[in-house]
């Protein structure tokens, strides 16, 4: 497994949707290995394969020591509302007030092509739109309606989450 560079905000491939994957093969295994092994490195509890230059629809979340690798994810269902803090291991050193869905049903396939659904709640719902977002070329900033809700980490208030703080 090799650690990989996180790229930035402004490498023009996060903002491109990314590929459908259509071979389940011995690359699709390493690259999700080594998604997941940049991702604990970094530290963060979600990356998406278009942040290491990757222009693929994969993506890897770990939270609570549960890893899910995610190919070609859907979101099939949402509901409700919930504003929490949020940040991105492409964009380090700040956080946001990010409204999302509270509950969200995502169809996606494993590294074999086996397709199955995930249901997530808090921490992993928001973990979930945040890799699918940028798989579609979205930023969690893009929700924001100003880049000056953007807050330092170190001037974040007490209640900001350590996952929010570690990116997503």
């Amino acid at each position: 497994m090799v650690i990989r560079r996180i790229l930035t905000a402004e490498e023009p491939i996060l903002r491109e949707r990314a590929k459908r994957v259509t071979q389940f093969d011995a690359s699709l295994h390493r690259l999700l290995d080594d998604m997941l092994e940049t991702m604990r490195d970094a530290p963060g509890i979600g990356l998406a394969a278009n942040q290491i230059g990757v222009g693929l629809q994969v993506a890897v979340i770990e939270l609570e020591d549960r890893v899910t690798e995610l190919v070609n994810p859907q979101l099939v269902r949402q509901s409700g509302e919930v504003i929490d803090w949020e940040g991105c291991l492409s964009i380090p050193g700040f956080v946001a007030e990010v409204k999302r869905h509270a509950r969200v049903t995502v169809k996606a396939k494993d590294r074999y092509g086996k397709e199955f659904r995930v249901k997530g709640e808090e921490l992993f719902a928001r973990a979930l739109q945040h890799e699918i977002d940028h798989l579609n070329g979205i930023l969690y900033i893009d929700h924001l309606e100003s880049l000056e809700e953007l807050v330092r980490v170190t001037e974040a208030p007490s209640e900001v989450e350590t996952e929010a703080t570690a990116g997503i």
